[in-house]
């Protein structure tokens, strides 16, 4: 109880400390301003401009430094896919940006390139999964079309396009792709990156839908393209039952966020073959392909429908379409890029760790000692990925993972020891050159760290970014012992 009345009779003395010294303060501030301003008052009206000119850069530039150190500037808006329509302005101005900088621009190019090669005409894209019959409707609607169907599904394995003409004489691109949800990935990458370079995109089912086949409308549908749902092979449904299926298909697209009219959503029969047994007079039977009748009216009445309706509109969207395209071909590549110039970075500043712990060994020091190349690491880092880290967000990170290194430091070491003994005919390393691969291997280390943490955050979160370094350390160690050691030795020997 004494001691409890003792702490708050110290602290009502500290407080009453404080307010004479700010009262004091204060007084001795207001007292000086007022006199310098009774003595600007009497003097010439420049002299009193010029000094409140002064005071106010001051304070102008003290706020600005404060918001430098303080204010956390955070990466620039991923310039990716968006739910805002690009132009064809914007992703140029990106393409030039992004090759100014080094970045292998040509995948995006070649989209707008294909894109200009096909302004002049329509293209349907047949799209759907295995067997659904893309190919067998193709075949319906141009008869004299090379186009190979297989009984057994599957037929299409690459992109094929075919001419065809609709009532108006106007000439369309038919474009049949590889049944997506056949086991092979790359066909399905294929089939969806040309269903989205189309005009209309024909989507080919012959029931209700699946999981697969909603996915791949719902990523159709954020893409904006104009679908045609087509129900196939009908011939081995009732009326009632076909009604049902479309109604059925109307409301999935609903239930994925689409919406579509009920004239686009059509059941049709692409005929082609089939295998029957006949069976003659005497008792014999016999195998015998018949062709099944096509009955695709109503395909081709909505197709010509929504080309008549929408024709203007068709070339916008799948403008558009191709534009996103690009622009996601562009962020794949200035990832790609991000990750080359980050790898270079860290070897370089790992090199220089190396080179800087073997000229000035001190037990129990870390890397980070060589705070200069740590903050310029980090900087560097930072500009790639877009970031704007504050100097406090800079000195915060180096300071946690240092804190971190003391106790990684011993692992490194018997890693470091390990890895030089992987080199034949080295003998006996001085323990200068294990010191500096350890270094090395921690630095190595911490960059891999902060770069895991601006691609994922964008931003340089000191903390975060400390703990990635925590935990990924000795995989890290691991994997980049061997090269770290090597070039350990490269500097020795230099």
């Amino acid at each position: 109880m004494k001691l409890d009345r003792f702490i708050r009779v110290a602290i009502a003395v500290v407080v009453l400390l404080v307010f004479i010294v700010a009262t004091g303060a204060l007084l001795f501030i207001s007292e000086a301003a007022l006199n310098v301003w009774d003595r600007l008052k009497a003097g010439p009206p420049a002299l009193l401009y010029a000094y409140v000119s002064v005071m106010l850069l001051l304070a102008v530039t003290a706020l600005w430094l404060i918001w430098r150190l303080v204010v956390r500037r955070s990466i620039a808006p991923a310039k990716t896919l968006s739910s805002e329509p690009l132009s064809r302005d914007d992703i140029e101005s990106r393409l030039r940006e992004a090759e100014a900088s080094g970045v292998d621009v040509s995948a995006a190019q070649a989209e707008l390139k294909e894109l200009a090669a096909r302004s002049d005409s329509v293209q349907l894209c047949f799209f759907g999964e295995v067997s659904s019959g893309k190919s067998s409707l193709i075949k319906a609607l141009v008869p004299e079309a090379n186009v190979v169907v297989d009984v057994v599904g599957g037929s299409t394995g690459d992109v094929r396009h075919y001419r065809w003409r609709d009532d108006s004489g106007t000439e369309i691109l038919l474009t049949d792709v590889p049944g997506i949800g056949g086991g092979a990935d790359g066909h399905t990458k294929v089939a969806a990156e040309e269903a989205k370079r189309a005009s209309v995109v024909l989507f080919v089912c012959d029931s209700d839908l699946t999981r697969s086949e909603a996915a791949s409308i719902k990523s159709l549908l954020t893409f904006d393209k104009p679908l045609v749902i087509v129900l196939n092979k009908v011939d081995r449904f009732s009326a009632d039952e076909q009604a049902a299926l479309m109604q059925k298909l109307l409301e999935r697209v609903e239930g994925i966020g689409g919406q579509l009219d009920r004239d686009h959503v059509v059941a049709v029969s692409a005929g082609g073959e089939i295998d029957v047994i006949e069976r003659s007079d005497d008792g014999s039977e016999q195998s015998v392909r018949r062709t099944r009748p096509a009955d695709i009216g109503v395909l081709v009445v909505a197709i010509n429908r929504m080309l008549a309706e929408e024709g203007e509109s068709l070339d916008a969207r799948r403008e558009r379409a191709v534009f996103r395209m690009a622009a996601a071909r562009l962020a794949e590549a200035e990832g790609e890029y991000r990750l080359q110039r980050s790898e270079q970075i860290i070897r370089s500043s790992t090199r220089k760790a190396i080179v800087g712990a073997m000229a000035a060994i001190s037990p129990g020091t870390d890397i980070l000692i060589q705070g200069y190349i740590g903050t310029t690491m980090t900087q560097e880092l930072c500009r790639l990925y877009g970031a704007t880290p504050r100097d406090l967000d800079i000195e915060e990170f180096l300071s946690l993972s240092q804190s971190r290194v003391g106790r990684a430091l011993p692992l490194s070491l018997a890693v470091a020891g390990n890895g030089l003994k992987a080199f034949p005919g080295l003998g006996t390393v001085a323990g200068g050159v294990v010191h500096a691969v350890a270094y090395g291997l921690i630095f190595d280390a911490l960059g891999r760290s902060l770069v895991l943490t601006l691609s994922r955050h964008g931003e340089l979160l000191p903390d975060v970014a400390a703990k990635e370094f925590e935990e990924g350390i000795s995989e890290h160690l691991e994997a980049g012992v061997r090269r770290i050691a090597k070039m350990a030795l490269d500097e020795k020997k230099d």
